[in-house]
């Protein structure tokens, strides 16, 4: 049974659109949570809606990706994500132009 911040996050991922990233940090702050981006992280390894509930589309705070346990891990995370649209500058997504404002 999933607890309400797990809810909680799973429904502020399904917020961000295709072509978008948001970091841990920005959906703790959605949340109401701002000191929980960790706790985001290991909400989202559980996610049990995959891919309607888009948790590749959530990086860190610098774009670099991390903390994707679906198959395929990270380079799968980075495909999703650029089958997306999404660019990267060398392991980090282009915070400049893809982070959700």
């Amino acid at each position: 049974m999933p607890t309400k911040f797990q809810q909680a996050v799973w429904s502020a991922t399904r917020s961000i659109p295709k072509g978008k990233v948001a970091t841990y940090g920005q959906i703790a702050r959605k949340i109401g949570n701002p000191r929980a981006s960790r706790a985001v992280g290991a909400a989202l390894s559980v996610n049990p809606d995959a891919p309607r509930t888009p948790c590749h589309r959530v990086v860190a705070i610098d774009g670099s990706l991390n903390g994707y346990s679906a198959s395929g891990g990270l380079s799968a995370k980075r495909k999703l994500l650029e089958a997306e649209g999404v660019k990267f500058i060398g392991n980090k997504v282009d915070l400049s132009q893809f982070l959700l404002k």
